[in-house]
């Protein structure tokens, strides 16, 4: 036990109150080694949050002082939660964050809060953050606006609300419009937003590419590897030498094939089958030997233990280990030799393992194939494909005939199968997206996916029963709460989930009631909230099992290439070839440092999920923009309180928003996922189908708003004009959100950027007829009457006008000359201004999101009391123009000087 360890524990087993460090140290009996060590571990624990010191210099432990140590996580709507680093039970909640009380603490930060108990039963506790331990958003991604003498950067991320105020000398190139990588050189204060300078400008918004490339930097992906990275791999040999394959089982007799998708090129594994005489099989599962070349504390490690895993984004992907190795030496081409590391199990007919080896190997991989083509050889017979593998085909039907064992056995032991459709995206040269295209599970991917199950359970279980240290792939047991949500909606269909005295679950249970409302109506709402009562998996240095696949030992060992943890495992693996186990002081350490390991292998998995679901929604959406208006068929994925998701059959999802819905006041019933109306008793649950119109797409805010079509506040023959209007790709454009009147103001309303919402035309052919009619005669006066036909003020007759009058005139007409000409494109921040101003306008009892006035009509009396108003703006300009002048005061006199005679 180290030094920090041992005042932890002192702390928390014996001081009975908060210490000065003088009388801790007292107290421990430090021998003079350790307190010349002492002061250095205790300002470490209180920089990682361990311990705190309060304002008496006293020292404490958090959860004893009512405090909690966590990372902060932010809402759109400026309020978080902190996800405490350590929870003195399941049942212990985050802590909810009001913005008032965030004290500059921005996304991902890593603080200390102050925390009050839950106001009601099953509410958060709320807290108010009193110290930032670690900053995380040392550099932020946003879009740039300039003004004469500073800037500012307003963040893509929607978790940071606050723009970045940029110096004019920090510039560094960037314009209005630019997206931009900023870096933070002064932290925010309560008077003063975060300040940084530009380092990177990405290119002009809008632009090919930059998109994705935002994205990237947001998250701190790169495609480059560091010098000293990239000549290590460039370094490496690009065939394995002969004397490497001492010590190797070699299977380059084997016709092992590996079966990947089309664009695929880092292949990792590659498998061979072969039935027994017995009618058993014999399965081998080889996997690319990439702990053989990347080796532990090198530069390559190091980086590969950095990016955690390769991210597949929706045009490109960001490798783990430099292309040399990827796609070269570690990948298992077809037609060379390469080094592996492989899993032979003999198989029982019943798909048990009956005996296995976990051994490294020389292999020769005789041919490559992808989903697609065993497909067409297993399934549809098609040919050539089916002739061009007659010498294989055997072995493809054996593995078909193992895939059907090994899935019927984890079915009996109550795996949960969830099949969930992939959606790809189709891009053309210039990264625009041209098609969506829905992948279902197929035969082929059934088989590859049966065989990486059990040659991860096989070597998980080998290690484990060692009791050796070890990095294992973990899914957990559902919270209590999340499992009493599932059984009150399984109660109202007469089906329950049995809890054992623990509060705790079987997977067979969850399997069973999946199967018992198979085809039935209810089928997708049980299905939906069983698959989100699920933990999220994770790496963990324990062997806790896999819930979802009923699996009792569970690790990743098949993709080296591409993850961190299973380079780990490869590698730990390798330390037993030798004498069937690790010694002991090597034990120690890895027991030390593989829950580091697991945790930030665990947090970069998080990212590139996150980032790989982020540039596919945005091209989702940004393929959508053409449909705006048109009419979809969709299933309810979530029910909230403002609002309803509907997914699309191409897997796009949009928000139905409770104001559109206008039939009835509706309320939004928690236990019953779904939302009902108070008059009608009309319920729109999860997992209903709906009928639903695209109104809006906001590829920059990357989300799609729908209306219901039986039920949503839009009209018909404004809907038809939207199509047009939506794919308009010159002339008139689709409205903007404004009122009619302010596109009046001066000027040509500015052309639309690709990123800007796209909403349905705002003007329907009855409305402009009404606006032709309204048109003024009469060599263009005007009569002011209302709506109604009452009549108005008219304006007072203007005198004649002297010199510096027509001076003041001439003045005026050059500067409405200029304003005709294209108005700047409106900046982010001026079309939130916009859209508060709209906002504070709205008559209706909820705002309505993305829709503009040709669908809701304006409020009685709204063109009366613009009349009025605009006639009383004439009279008092009027009024002006005809006083005499007056000079314009000055500091000293300060209330203005007396008028010229």
């Amino acid at each position: 036990m180290d030094l920090k360890e041992r005042i932890l524990a002192y702390m928390k087993e014996k001081a009975y109150k908060p210490l000065l460090a003088e009388d801790l140290a007292e107290g421990m009996h430090l021998t003079q080694e350790e307190l010349v060590e002492f002061d250095a571990a205790l300002e470490e624990l209180e920089k990682e949050g361990a311990v705190i010191k309060n304002r008496s210099d006293l020292y404490g432990i958090p959860s004893r002082m009512h405090l909690v140590v966590g990372r902060l996580s932010m809402t759109a709507k400026g309020f978080g939660f902190i996800i405490p680093d350590v929870r003195a039970s399941e049942d212990e909640t985050d802590v909810f964050v009001p913005g008032a009380d965030l004290n500059t603490a921005m996304h991902g930060d890593r603080v200390v809060a102050r925390v009050a108990p839950a106001v009601e039963e099953g509410r958060s506790r709320e807290g108010e953050i009193i110290r930032i331990l670690e900053r995380a958003n040392e550099k932020i991604v946003g879009t740039f606006e300039n003004s004469k003498t500073f800037g500012f950067v307003t963040p893509d991320n929607t978790k940071l609300s606050q723009d970045i105020f940029v110096p004019k000398k920090a510039f560094h190139g960037a314009k209005t419009g630019s997206k931009v990588v900023v870096e933070i050189t002064k932290w925010p204060d309560r008077r003063r937003n975060a300040e940084g300078k530009v380092i990177e400008v990405l290119g002009k918004v809008g632009d090919p590419g930059v998109d994705v490339l935002s994205v990237m930097r947001q998250y701190d992906l790169s495609e480059t590897f560091p010098e000293d990275v990239q000549a290590a791999a460039s370094a490496m040999e690009q065939e394995p030498a002969p004397e490497e394959y001492r010590g190797r089982r070699d299977r380059r007799d084997f016709p092992i094939v590996t079966v990947d998708g089309e664009d695929s090129k880092d292949l990792d594994d590659g498998v061979f089958a072969r039935r027994n005489e017995d009618g058993s099989f014999f399965l081998g599962v080889y996997i690319a030997d990439v702990s053989w070349y990347v080796r532990e504390n090198q530069p390559l490690d190091r980086e590969a233990y950095e990016r955690g895993t390769s991210v597949y984004l929706v045009d490109r992907v960001i490798p783990m280990l430099p292309k040399e190795l990827s796609n070269g030496i570690c990948s298992l081409n077809a037609g060379v030799d390469r080094l592996a590391m492989a899993c032979e199990m003999q198989i029982s007919v019943d798909g048990e393992v009956l005996s296995y080896e976990i051994v490294p190997t020389v292999i020769h991989v005789y041919r490559r194939l992808t989903y697609n083509i065993v497909n067409k050889v297993l399934v549809d017979h098609e040919e050539p494909f089916y002739s061009d593998n007659q010498d294989i085909r055997g072995m493809l039907e054996t593995l078909a005939d193992l895939r059907n064992a090994l899935k019927a056995k984890r079915h009996r032991r109550g795996s949960i199968d969830f099949d969930l459709p992939e959606v790809k995206v189709k891009l053309d040269e210039q990264g625009h997206p041209v098609a969506l295209i829905k992948r279902e599970g197929s035969l082929a991917e059934s088989i590859i996916e049966e065989c990486m199950l059990i040659a991860n359970e096989t070597v998980a279980r080998h290690m484990d029963t060692k009791n050796l240290p070890f990095m294992y792939r973990v899914h957990e047991q559902p919270s209590t709460e999340k499992i009493e949500r599932l059984n009150n909606l399984l109660s109202t269909f007469g089906l329950f989930v049995k809890q054992n005295e623990n509060g705790e679950i079987v997977p067979m249970d969850v399997q069973q009631v999946l199967e018992k409302v198979e085809g039935k109506p209810e089928e997708r709402i049980i299905s939906t909230v069983a698959l989100r009562s699920m933990q999220q998996a994770r790496y963990s240095d324990l062997s806790l099992g896999h819930f979802g696949l009923a699996a009792r030992y569970y690790t990743h060992f098949t993709s080296p290439i591409r993850r961190y943890p299973d380079l780990i495992v490869h590698r730990l693996l390798r330390e037993t070839f030798a004498t069937g186990t690790i010694p002991r002081e090597r034990q120690e350490k890895l027991r030390s440092i593989l829950p580091g390991i697991a945790e930030h292998a665990s947090e970069r998995e998080r990212i590139a999920i996150e980032a790989e679901r982020e540039t596919t929604d945005m091209k989702k959406i940004e393929y959508m923009a053409q449909f705006v208006g048109e009419e979809f068929s969709g299933i309810i994925s979530g029910v909230t309180a403002f609002g309803i998701f509907v997914e699309l059959d191409n897997g796009v999802e949009g928000l139905v928003h409770v104001s559109t819905m206008v039939n009835d006041y509706y309320e939004y019933v928690e236990e019953q996922y779904a939302m009902i109306g108070e008059r009608t008793r009309k319920a729109y649950r999860l997992g209903d189908e709906v009928e639903v119109l695209l109104v809006r797409a906001n590829v920059e805010e990357r989300n799609l708003d729908f209306v219901l079509k039986d039920n949503g506040a839009y009209d018909p023959q404004a809907m038809q004009n939207a199509v047009r209007g939506g794919r308009s790709k010159g002339g008139k454009s689709g409205g903007n959100g404004r009122d009619k009147k302010d596109d009046r103001k001066g000027g040509t309303r500015p052309p639309r950027r690709k990123e800007d919402d796209i909403i349905a035309e705002s003007l329907t052919p009855a409305e402009d007829a009404s606006k032709q009619k309204r048109r003024p005669k009469n060599g263009g006066r005007r009569k002011n009457r209302g709506a109604s036909g009452e009549k108005l003020p008219q304006p007072e007759h203007k005198p004649a006008k002297g010199r510096r009058e027509k001076g003041r005139e001439k003045r005026e007409h050059e500067r409405l000359e200029r304003s005709d000409r294209p108005e700047r494109k409106p900046n982010r921040r001026e079309r939130r201004e916009e859209a508060r101003g709209e906002e504070s306008r709205d008559y209706h009892r909820v705002r309505v999101t993305g829709l503009n006035s040709a669908v809701w009509p304006d409020p009685p009396g709204y063109h009366e009391r613009k009349m009025r108003e605009e006639a009383k703006a004439e009279k008092q300009k009027s009024a002006s123009a005809s006083s005499k002048h007056r000079p314009r005061p000055h500091r000293k006199t300060e209330g203005g000087t007396a008028p010229n005679k």
